[in-house]
């Protein structure tokens, strides 16, 4: 009786420990997926979560912008290969006031505003210049009104108003030329103080600087003299890559020749890599006027040279009435261009659109082309109003 009694127990501890041990299996495989056979779609308990199209960075916009003089009749003014206009000159005074040549210019600049904004083009007035109304260099005038603190502020709030006034989209800054480190600290200070104002009401700043690279030499200038941090605070650096032909006692070839804007390209680019500034803040300028060897005699526009001969359009150096010329053709720019875009830089400047010649010959549609339709490297760069 003994060992019947004790295989029954044992019977029993085994079905017991078999049902229990198929009990645990099941339910701790219930949760578990075969990994190389998934669940149908339709067997699942939850869609499957759709994800968005990632969004591509906006490629940035390439600008040329040009400066107008305040004598210019605004309806002969060309809008259409512009991004930004810069209506040249507002002068400041010592006391921080803003003045303006005349109704005249003020009566062009509302009208340089209004024809832009048609044409969705910003318009901007540059403030400062070489000449001030007054007579002689603007240094002097520009350099104490930033050095005290009362006109100082003065001027800021006066450029703001004028900005707010007249319905500008900005405000540029010429100052010809900071020559110490007191006047470069005066500037950032300055520069600072109207970034605060002009950006927090939806404007832009830019400021236009010296090239500081010697035309003859290939060397820094550093008679000129620029806090970099500055460079932070303003949306564009529209560089003055010209007038080389004063370096080094005249030199009418030197006005802007190849070598000398490859220089002036590297040492911008250079100084805002080592600076930790984006590039495209930079804009290259180039002159559309042409320099006689002689400095007795006046430079003309590129329109008169382009009168003079069509086929001048495809030279850098022209006679004309017995004296040489030098200037920028159109393959000129075209290949400055191609330099500005592959050095990173924003886009190009020009002084002065009154100097342009008109339809086919315009330099300003060979760079806004050459803007669009540069070789790989830079061919995704977009100008807009390009037509």
């Amino acid at each position: 009786m003994k060992r019947i009694h004790r295989m029954m127990i044992l019977i029993v501890l085994i079905f017991s420990s078999g049902f229990a041990a198929g009990i645990y299996y099941t339910n701790n495989t219930e949760q578990i997926q075969p990994l190389k056979q998934p669940a149908p779609v339709s067997q699942s308990s939850k869609l499957p979560v759709k994800k968005g199209i990632p969004k591509l960075s906006e490629v940035p916009e390439k600008v040329l912008m040009g400066y107008v003089q305040d004598y210019r009749d605004p309806k002969s003014i060309d809008y259409s290969n512009l991004s930004h206009i810069l209506f040249s000159f507002a002068h400041p005074e010592k006391d921080g006031s803003i003045s303006l040549n005349g109704d005249s210019a003020l009566k062009n600049l509302r009208s340089v505003v209004r024809n832009a904004h048609r044409q969705d083009v910003k318009a901007i007035l540059a403030v400062g210049g070489w000449f001030h109304i007054n007579g002689g260099e603007s240094y002097d005038y520009f350099k104490q009104a930033i050095a005290d603190g009362s006109s100082r502020d003065r001027l800021v709030k006066e450029l703001a108003g004028l900005a707010q006034n007249e319905n500008l989209d900005g405000i540029d800054i010429d100052f010809e030329h900071p020559r110490s480190k007191e006047d470069a600290k005066y500037l950032a200070v300055f520069i600072n103080k109207l970034s605060e104002v002009l950006h927090a009401n939806g404007k832009v700043l830019s400021v236009a600087v010296h090239a500081k690279i010697h035309s003859v030499t290939g060397t820094e200038m550093g008679y000129v003299v620029y806090e970099p941090a500055m460079f932070m605070k303003v949306d564009y650096v529209n560089i003055m890559a010209y007038d080389g032909q004063w370096d080094g006692g005249y030199n009418a070839r030197n006005l802007s020749p190849y070598s000398f804007t490859e220089n002036i390209a590297n040492y911008w680019g250079q100084l805002f890599d080592s600076q930790g500034i984006p590039k495209d803040k930079l804009v290259l300028g180039v002159p559309l006027y042409a320099q006689p060897a002689d400095p007795a005699i006046k430079p003309v526009s590129y329109n008169a040279v382009i009168s003079a001969n069509p086929e001048n359009a495809a030279k850098d150096k022209i006679s004309l009435n017995g004296t040489e010329y030098y200037y920028n053709g159109a393959n000129m720019m075209k290949k400055k261009t191609a330099l500005a875009l592959n050095h990173g830089f924003g886009g190009m400047m020009i002084w002065e659109v009154g100097h342009d010649a008109k339809g086919p010959f315009s330099l300003m549609g060979t760079i806004a082309e050459a803007l669009q339709n540069t070789e790989e490297s830079v061919k995704y760069y977009s100008l807009k109003n390009t037509k």
